[in-house]
């Protein structure tokens, strides 16, 4: 079977080793999908590059929706990366978002869905960058996945160590303030990986759409270990 194969097959037999990301009750919380495609027309660059108003924009969404998460963009073709000259490239901007993003309000805690270790963890303190960051490693019955954490506050990262155990829903971190977290709107970007190809408390989370089928062999769906959907 391949990686991404031996871990759903992994996780259909182990259910009950995996814990929760974010205090979610599906019974009691309702989700906003939110979408940063081309086709979402209410969003315009002075609202995107604006972190101020881009996160009077997320908090006026979940207001008047009743949702208190927002979530959405795995594999998704972004358009709101223009805010950022770090995603631009001559030949082709990285648009492709690798990962899960979680929308809520800064503080909201996080915690390890599985239990692991502390792989690697950094502060990639760049505009439009993941901000703090805490990458876990979690062996599953042989399968090595890493679990990416992005956009954390800055406390997060005060007292953890590499090599440090870790268990499942263990409060780990929790969402960054505008000034600290990338300078976005507060959320938690969220992505798996199989293998860190060298990397070290940062890990692409936007590609080229021309290398989709490249990412989806190394970076499976998060919602296989969140189960919101």
């Amino acid at each position: 079977m391949s990686r991404p194969e031996t871990l759903v097959a992994w996780i259909k037999a182990n259910k009950k080793a995996i814990g929760k990301v974010v205090d979610y009750n599906p019974s009691a919380d309702k989700l906003y999908t939110f979408d940063f495609t081309s086709a979402n027309i209410e969003l315009d660059i002075d609202t995107i590059t604006d972190s101020t108003r881009f996160s009077r924009w997320i908090d006026n969404k979940l207001g008047e929706t009743g949702s208190r998460y927002g979530i959405g963009g795995y594999m998704e073709h972004r358009t709101l990366y223009a805010r950022s000259p770090l995603f631009d490239a001559d030949d082709e901007p990285r648009r492709l978002h690798l990962g899960v993003d979680i929308w809520a309000k800064a503080g909201t805690p996080v915690y390890a869905p599985l239990d692991g270790t502390v792989h690697s963890f950094k502060d990639n303190d760049n505009f439009g960058d993941y901000g703090p960051t805490m990458i876990l490693q979690h062996d599953l019955d042989g399968l090595t996945l890493y679990t990416l954490y992005g956009h954390l506050s800055r406390q997060s990262l005060n007292e953890i160590t590499i090599g440090q155990p870790i268990t499942k829903n263990q409060q780990i971190a929790e969402f960054g303030i505008v000034d600290e977290n990338g300078h976005w709107p507060p959320h938690l970007h969220f992505q798996l990986m199989f293998d860190m190809e060298g990397w070290a408390g940062d890990y692409p989370g936007v590609a080229r759409f021309s290398e989709k089928e490249r990412w989806l062999q190394n970076i499976p769906d998060p919602n296989l270990i969140l189960r919101f959907m």
